[in-house]
């Protein structure tokens, strides 16, 4: 596989990551601080979901190698 199609392809998965992020971006589980003007988010579970997804996707093109 060449430097271009791996380009081209991390682009592409940049590109679907982005657009889910919108959609999975404060899921139930994530945590939260408010106090004041200062808020911290920690999206914990938001990471796990994203972990599961990328092994998956990394172990299905490793398959096919």
């Amino acid at each position: 596989m060449g430097i271009s199609r791996l380009l081209i392809l991390m682009g592409v998965i940049l590109i679907i990551v982005g657009g889910l992020w919108t959609f999975v971006g404060k899921i139930p589980g994530d945590i939260v601080f408010k106090k004041g003007n200062t808020t911290f988010y920690f999206p914990i579970v938001t990471s796990i979901i994203i972990s599961i997804l990328l092994s998956l996707i990394f172990y299905v093109i490793g398959r096919f190698k």
